[in-house]
């Protein structure tokens, strides 16, 4: 991993500094896969699923990242997705013309379907979940 993590210091409760660092780069890895920086929601992800098994300033040490920070993403990680039903829609019209649909005719679309959103908002939503979201 090209990411350097620093040891924690010693608040550690009888879990070596080794054994913390081993199992955040592992499970950064399999969360976010290897790059060559994270995010602090995706560090903040790692933590929250860590936490049960160690000390979260000694996580938050590691992840090289303010204690605030980690709880701001806290409260957001477990948010329900407001697009969600957007999302769903999405992917049910990129699947029915075989991704040939450009957002601004997608936008179009979910219009019928009675989902009001912008062009541009459908646009990022598109590029997040990973389809080819050209213009028309």
């Amino acid at each position: 991993m090209s990411t350097k993590l620093k040891e924690p210091s010693n608040h550690l409760s009888g879990v070596s500094c080794s054994s913390i660092l081993t199992a955040y780069e592992k499970c950064l890895i399999r969360l976010a896969g290897e790059q060559e920086q994270y995010s602090n929601k995706t560090k903040a992800r790692v933590i929250q699923e860590l936490k049960e098994h160690y000390d979260v300033m000694s996580l938050v040490e590691v992840a090289e990242i303010p204690r605030s920070t980690y709880y701001y993403w806290e409260k957001r990680l477990d948010r329900p997705d407001k697009y969600a039903d957007v999302k769903a829609q999405i992917l049910l019209v990129a699947h029915t013309y075989e991704g040939h649909y450009a957002y601004r005719r997608v936008t179009e679309h979910l219009k019928e379907l009675g989902f009001e959103h912008d062009p541009k908002t459908i646009l990022r939503l598109m590029s997040e979940m990973g389809l080819e979201a050209s213009s028309d």
